[in-house]
């Protein structure tokens, strides 16, 4: 059985129909005969949605027990039993209850798309991973449930579920989405006009760009080269001059004009050796067109104008930004330009837009190497003049009588214009020509093909000899043009490679999308296998087109090493430019091997914090633990023994030694587990709204009455935390300011607002704690200055941060005006949060709500 399609409702907000749609979609298949369930929806109570629910065949829902209360999720055995063809999934990003299946709802639903189910869901854009920053910058609220881009990428299908933010503000005041008592609180906060046309922009967009990738393999695949102008792409051709500058300012403000609009700077670096760039100004430009929001390219091109046009087809541009020539008038008898060509050949679905700039008709900075490989042109002139030039002489000198001597000097004229505009052959063609010529009517006998002076053999002799010379020497200089203009568009390209590396920019697939961009390919790969009978697998790779299996099957394949190759498919490469694939080959290697060491770093840092850790933990047991046990040991030893006779007093001292050692056993066991719990991940929090005046004086049960003084405002906002490890957290805070408080010095717990947060504050006078220390008193294991053993094993202050972060809060300390140390605890106030949940409901994310 083949794995299952995945279709995603993708929405803006909660409230704007995500739900509603993927029901009416279940209606719809299911009237058309398709064997459609519920896996798991979520109504909220929200008639118009509980309304669509009737009709559809419901599976039912696993129940779970978790801290006291019975929750329930979608039961994957169930639905893989039920085995429909089309399951829907409500809230793709939900948390399940711990003991669940899996952590996640995203990963239930691969399991009934691996079982071949097909699977309609539904996820709101703040929910995915790689945005919850941005939209903690637009909203203020840390989204806690998250599912991996990857996984919403790889859908099927994604639609987007659409309304405008106003038309959303009137359904939730219409009561259509929040219970009528957070109406208010819900559209002055979360549901503000300009929070929602934010979060619609972020939906818009990315949606955009997945289309965009859609078309891109599409096009790729049906090997589409006409321009398709979706959307506008400006591609800005660089030169390596300083009016680079104003083309990609220019090229900005015409992106700006149009929806998402998008700048690709491009320079190519021509192998004939004629450009000559400056690698300074190219950074400048570099970063300029980076700082402006487009990308920089660098590719090697031997035809400039073919090339540009090529790369603007490849990334299916819609305009090119080009400069006003730098060429004198007197230079254009060479040909029209680069900007004349691309105008000509862009076509009528590709717009050229040539831009005056303070260096037009300047010339260049330096001069332009006209060595090379000899163009197609040239060397047809070089014919033409070797074998055309002695004729015309002839015919010229046969009624001007100059003499031989100077017949012979015209003629090597000739040769010598013909190998500097074509080289060897033509110069010898023209050589072996005009000899016959000089011979045949100059050269005594006249008209006859021989020589009856020796003197006259020997100088056309010469003549022969000087021209070949020539021709010999005009050609070499050609190849040793040509070579080191190769050796410098090659040193260009290395040179681009190692400032990547200096950047920064050393991961896989970036470097393999730079080999692939250079060479103008269709992908690149990086393929590797254990031993030589392995079968190969991909270790990266880039661009579209059928993945490889054996390097082989690529039109270019560079092997690196006995057991790793880069394969490259598109076209034939020519084999000088392999020297420098040789060098992306390798580097792509090391970035491997890099990224690899990097992972197995990180591994033997983690190995290495949890020996720390657990050594630790054993040195504390060694003594910490044994110290109460002892103590237990002999109060419970004194009590049983029948050769003394203990008062009532002693007795009672002895039974309060004995609660005191196992209250001690208690904390410091509790605080072990929960050390251990955040060190492996295994915290989960229960967020929910609750006032923190009633959570903060629970936390006071384990200290001295007389020692704290409690000023908790029961105005203050209420927060979504997790109550149990609030209570811990402050309980541990507390504790540890009783512990280095002076005798007679109450310890402060007060509360206030600031902004959008709750800030608990424990305030003691004890000694205080460097700055400098001030970070490390929150690790593991940590006691402040000379702390005895018999004070705890250092890890409530861990254990509280641990529990704060957990909740989304932060955990700091900060000096004691006067003298002494304050904790201060900062909360999530409670935002626009949705409708109290009912009973029983896990759940972590307001936000995940749908209609």
């Amino acid at each position: 059985m083949g794995r299952g399609t995945l279709r995603i409702y993708l929405g803006a907000a909660p409230g704007v129909g995500k739900t509603y749609a993927m029901l009416a979609e279940g209606h719809r298949r299911t009237e058309r005969g398709t064997d459609c369930v519920v896996a798991f929806v979520e109504h909220h109570g929200r008639p118009r949605t509980e309304v669509l629910l009737h009709g559809l065949e419901q599976v039912p829902r696993r129940r779970l027990e978790h801290r006291g209360a019975v929750f329930e999720e979608m039961d994957v055995d169930a639905v893989l039993r039920r085995a429909p063809v089309v399951a829907l999934v409500d809230e793709l990003a939900h948390t399940n209850v711990p003991g669940s299946r899996n952590a996640k709802r995203w990963q239930d639903v691969e399991e009934l798309l691996a079982a071949g189910i097909d699977v309609v869901s539904t996820v709101n854009i703040q929910h995915l991973e790689s945005l919850g920053d941005v939209v903690e910058s637009i909203t203020g609220v840390r989204q806690r449930e998250t599912v991996p881009d990857e996984v919403v990428r790889r859908a099927d299908q994604i639609e987007l579920v659409d309304m405008s933010p106003q038309a959303l503000r009137r359904r939730m005041a219409h009561g259509n989405i929040y219970a009528p008592d957070k109406v208010d609180a819900a559209l002055s906060n979360y549901f503000r006009p300009g929070n929602l046309t934010a979060l619609r922009e972020l939906a818009l967009l990315w949606v955009a760009d997945r289309v965009d990738e859609y078309l891109n393999e599409y096009r790729s695949e049906h090997r589409v080269s006409a321009i398709w102008g979706s959307r506008e792409r400006i591609v800005v051709g660089l030169t390596g001059g300083p009016e680079g500058r104003t083309l990609i300012r220019r090229a900005a403000r015409l992106a700006e004009k149009g929806a998402g609009g998008e700048v690709m700077a491009v320079y190519i670096a021509r192998s004939d050796g004629l450009t000559s760039a400056s690698p300074k100004e190219l950074a400048v430009q570099r970063t300029l067109v980076e700082d402006l929001g487009g990308t920089f390219h660098h590719v090697v091109g031997d035809d400039i104008p073919a090339a540009l046009l090529d790369f603007a087809r490849g990334v299916n541009a819609t305009q090119i930004v080009l400069g006003s020539s730098r060429r004198k008038a007197w230079q254009y008898v060479f040909g029209p330009g680069v900007g004349a060509t691309v105008a000509r050949d862009s076509g009528p679905d590709l717009d050229v837009h040539i831009v005056t700039h303070e260096e037009v008709a300047k010339g260049r900075g330096l001069p332009v190497a006209r060595g090379g490989r000899l163009g197609r042109a040239r060397i047809l002139w070089g014919w033409a003049v070797g074998l055309a030039g002695p004729v015309v002489l002839a015919l010229g000198l046969n009624t001007a009588g100059l003499g031989l001597a100077n017949d012979m000097l015209l003629f090597l004229a000739v040769t010598v214009a013909a190998a500097l505009l074509g080289g060897l052959l033509p110069a010898l063609a023209s050589a072996a020509f005009g000899s016959l010529l000089l011979n045949y009517f100059y050269t005594p006998p006249l008209h006859r093909l021989t020589v009856a002076d020796p003197k006259n053999i020997v100088a056309i002799a010469i003549f022969f000899g000087v021209g070949m010379s020539v021709a010999s020497v005009v050609d070499l200089a050609a190849r040793r043009t040509d070579q080191a203009a190769r050796l410098r568009a090659e040193s260009e390209i290395l040179s681009f490679l190692a400032g990547n590396v200096l950047r920064g920019e050393t991961s896989l697939e970036e470097l393999l999308e730079r080999v692939r961009e250079t060479f103008a390919m269709e992908s690149a790969a990086l393929l590797e296998r254990e031993s030589d009978v392995a079968p190969w697998t991909c270790a990266g790779r880039a661009g579209f087109g059928p993945p490889l299996e054996r390097p082989e099957d690529a039109d270019v394949d560079m092997p690196v090493g006995d057991h790793m190759a880069l394969a490259l498919t598109g076209r034939v490469l020519p084999a000088a430019d392999r020297r420098v694939l040789a060098a992306f080959a390798a580097q792509a290697a090391v970035v491997l091997e890099r990224r690899r060491l990097q992972e197995e770093a990180d591994q033997a840092r983690a190995l290495a914090e949890g020996n720390r850790i657990r050594t630790a933990l054993l040195a504390a047991v060694s003594h910490d633990l044994r110290t109460p046990l002892a103590g237990i040991k002999a109060a419970v030893s004194s009590l049983r023994s029948d050769d003394v006779a203990w008062s009532e007093e002693d007795r009672a001292e002895l039974l309060k030694g004995i609660e005191e050692g196992a209250d001690r056993l208690d904390h410091l066991v509790g605080n072990l587990l929960d050390m251990s719990r955040l060190q492996t991940g295994t915290v989960t929090p229960l967020i929910r709204e609750i006032d923190v005046d009633e959570v903060v004086p629970m936390a006071l049960g384990g200290v001295p009455e007389d020692s704290v003084d409690l000023d908790v405002p029961e105005t203050l906002p209420m927060v979504a935390v997790d109550p149990g490890l609030l209570e811990r957290s402050v309980a541990n805070l507390v504790e540890n300011a009783v512990k280095y408080s002076p005798p007679g010095r109450r310890v402060l717990v007060a509360a206030s607002a600031i902004a959008d947060r709750v800030e608990v504050r424990v305030v003691d006078r004890g000694p205080g704690v460097p700055d400098e220390a001030k970070e490390r008193i929150f690790e593991p294991f940590q006691r402040y200055g000379d702390a005895p053993r018999g004070a705890g094993v250092g890890l409530g202050l861990a254990v509280a941060r641990g529990f704060a972060e957990a909740m989304g809060g932060t955990l700091t300390a900060e000096d004691t005006p006067g003298g002494g140390l304050t904790m201060v605890l900062s909360l999530c106030a409670a935002g626009p949060r949705p409708e109290p949940l009912p009973a029983g409901e896990f759940r972590t994310e307001p936000e995940r709500h749908t209609i």
